[in-house]
């Protein structure tokens, strides 16, 4: 089979690296990659967001299957493009794809289906939004309706600070057409969690549990980003959680869809907050993951590639999932300045003395090949996970690897996974 991966991140390399092992693949490109996948793929330079060009290059090339890895090319409907053209591709089409693209939409659904969540309003008028924060009590989450990379998650501590966030939003377009509407909801405390499904309409295969770290800096201070590593098992999930998470919120979730005449087809991951009363949605994601994924892959020991197909069919109920029983970790090395400002062009040492490492396993994100160099290229430069036979063995692992690698302004979490460690 030809494989044809959509984004250039850590994400997609992880999934060229692991589509790369089934033994029905015989080709991948991966469009427009980094200098990770150009290891095991073939790049293509076009843009994730060129869906013409995408949707001309997989006829030409008879590319069997599509999957895509940002969330972008699903809200502009490239599932939708792709299909009516007979072109077999992984993921929603544009409608269920709004569970991501619109904080509104969601809201509204699970308020519908009595989906544990936070108490939210909605605002397209700053005016409106800023009266209401006068009554409340903070600290409160302020988000862009629309996708904002990960960053269009403001927590405002006090009403000085809400008020920036929503003129930010709303009359300076920070995050351009994705901030004209917004959702102020309650905070929530508690701990994180990432629960990924594979979704073919009817039925769901869960993966394995995974947390994130959303923070910028130790001690989860700083802005949000896409996200600056992740580990797996999630010390915040048990076998206690998943009944309810199936019952109270999967359940309803794909009944309130199946109510809008949606069929939701693809990956599907609620991004949970374990308080006290069980788990309540943060916010719906339909993709994979990023760096969820980078930490989530090399504990699969079964075949990606079936999975996939399967959940395009409608038979993921007839799938099961292998896992390692060892515990991952993934840090991700970032420019320095990221969420912000960043610059690029660094060069990176110590690659091949990180890979010397047992369990390691390096993926790329912002990376290039320039002059027989490696040179940094984005804000998330690299994830390295490491497998090990518990959360501390998987953590020393993948810090020793972590201290190999060098680039000007490399900036990195000290405390990924150490909760699980600690605690």
């Amino acid at each position: 089979m030809k494989i044809l991966v959509i984004g250039g991140g850590g994400r997609e390399h992880a999934l060229v690296w692991k589509l790369k092992q089934s033994p029905a693949v015989d080709r991948i490109f991966c469009a427009p990659g980094n200098a990770g996948t150009a290891a095991v793929a073939e790049n293509v330079a076009i843009a994730a967001s060129d869906l013409p060009q995408l949707r001309a290059f997989a006829k030409q090339n008879d590319v069997d299957l599509t999957v895509v890895g940002p969330d972008d090319p699903l809200a502009m409907g490239i599932v939708d493009l792709f299909t009516k053209n007979k072109l077999r591709v992984f993921g929603p089409t544009k409608s269920a794809a709004r569970l991501e693209s619109s904080k509104i939409f969601a809201k509204e659904l699970m308020r519908a289906q009595k989906i544990p969540t936070a108490q939210a309003s909605t605002f397209s008028d700053s005016k409106e939004a800023l009266r209401y924060c006068e009554h409340l009590k903070f600290p409160v989450v302020i988000k862009a309706d629309g996708l904002a990379l990960g960053k269009g998650v403001i927590i405002a501590p006090n009403i000085a600070s809400a008020r920036s966030t929503i003129e930010a939003m709303m009359n300076e377009a920070r995050f351009g057409d994705a901030g004209r509407r917004i959702v102020i909801e309650e905070f929530l405390s508690g701990t994180e969690c990432s629960i990924h499904a594979l979704v073919d309409g009817k039925n769901y295969r869960l993966l394995e549990s995974v947390r994130d770290h959303k923070r910028a800096f130790d001690g989860d201070e700083g802005p949000n980003t896409g996200g600056m590593g992740a580990f797996s098992p999630a010390d915040n999930w048990d076998a206690q959680l998943q009944p309810q998470f199936e019952s109270e919120i999967m359940r309803p979730l794909l009944r309130g869809l199946a109510k809008e005449k949606i069929s939701y087809h693809g990956l599907l991951y609620p991004g949970l907050m374990i308080t006290s009363n069980g788990a309540c949605v943060l916010e719906f994601n339909c993709r994979f993951g990023d760096p969820e994924t980078q930490a989530l892959l090399p504990r699969m020991k079964s075949d990606l590639l079936p999975l996939l197909e399967a959940t395009i069919d409608g038979k993921i109920d007839n799938c099961s999932i292998d896992w390692d029983k060892r515990a991952s970790v993934t840090v991700v090395l970032a420019s320095a300045g990221y969420p912000g400002k960043y610059e690029t062009g660094k060069v990176i040492s110590g690659l091949d003395e990180a890979a010397k490492l047992e369990s390691i396993q390096v993926f790329h994100a912002g990376t290039k090949n320039a002059n027989n160099q490696m040179m940094t290229a984005g804000g998330r430069v690299l994830a390295v996970t490491a497998l090990g036979s518990t959360i501390a063995a998987a953590r020393a692992i993948a810090y020793e690897a972590v201290s190999r690698i060098h680039f000007d302004g490399c900036h990195y979490r000290r405390d990924i996974a150490l909760s699980a460690v600690t605690s």
